[in-house]
């Protein structure tokens, strides 16, 4: 499956992993140590939704614009992340995790961001530029494991691929295998398509075999019934989640699946333990 960010900007997958990631962050910062946030698959971190690429699939149409227009006070700070990149209410630009990430930081934290792909890594230069945001450009497995232990004691690596490479998951399980002998506290949070479930269930097996504790797996199917051969929606497996951000999540996924499900379908969106 072929996921590159810029197809797929403002998605239904992208306002869940965006509210996640703020909330995740919010819980981390309750704690007044300085952290390290490192996006391995950075993107090109800012998208145009009337442009081009994502204007051929419309995806947005079904996922910023439905949380815009849903009043659901537990989305206000996804919708503030939003609104911080566009001058008007409406949104017109999306930022991606780089940018998002960038509105939380504080003094004392570090944003570290790689993106591969040449024309990406360009605009994402430019993108962040005046920030503190360090931009990086290698293969973001050997980045991963390279930037860890991170320098300052708390930390949250995010992986976001665009699973292009039929050995995706592969190189994911036996990366997050290392890099948790390397930094069994840190924070990992690892986005997913889901499209055919036992080929999903088949790798959540083989991550629990890891031995990983603390492990859990949110999962956001949007349609009642599996659609075959489509996108059926996208999860996140976090190591390590905070408790500020487990005790807070339940209410946020109901809003979220609200606010995203499609017409003709209640979807639905479940946090579990994977390992505990």
């Amino acid at each position: 499956m072929n996921y590159r960010h810029s197809f797929h900007a403002g998605n239904s997958a992208d306002v869940v992993k965006h509210s996640l990631l703020i909330a995740l962050v919010r819980a981390l910062q309750q704690k007044p140590g300085a952290l390290t946030l490192i996006d391995t698959h950075a993107g090109c971190g800012l998208y145009d939704l009337e442009g081009d690429t994502a204007q051929r699939t419309g995806e947005a149409m079904h996922g910023v614009m439905r949380a815009f227009a849903d009043h659901d006070p537990l989305l206000d700070d996804y919708r503030a992340a939003v609104r911080a990149v566009n001058e008007g209410d409406d949104p017109r630009f999306y930022p991606g995790s780089p940018r998002v990430l960038e509105q939380l930081l504080r003094p004392q934290d570090v944003l570290i961001l790689n993106e591969m792909h040449p024309e990406d890594a360009k605009a994402l230069r430019a993108a962040m530029r005046g920030t503190p945001a360090a931009v990086h450009q290698r293969d973001a497995y050997e980045l991963w494991l390279a930037l860890l232990p991170t320098r300052t004691p708390r930390g949250m690596v995010v992986v976001d691929p665009p699973f292009e490479q039929t050995d995706e998951r592969a190189r994911i399980t036996a990366t997050l295998a290392a890099a948790h002998r390397k930094w069994a506290h840190g924070v990992t949070v690892i986005w997913y398509p889901l499209k055919d479930r036992d080929t999903h269930e088949r790798w959540k097996a083989q991550l629990g075999r890891l031995g990983i504790p603390k492990f859990m797996t949110i999962e956001h199917w949007l349609y009642d019934a599996d659609q075959p051969g489509i996108y059926n929606g996208a999860g996140l497996f976090i190591v390590n989640p905070p408790y500020a951000f487990t005790q807070g999540l339940p209410p946020m996924l109901e809003a979220l699946r609200a606010a995203l499900a499609p017409e003709g379908h209640s979807g639905t969106l479940t946090g579990e333990w994977l390992v505990r």
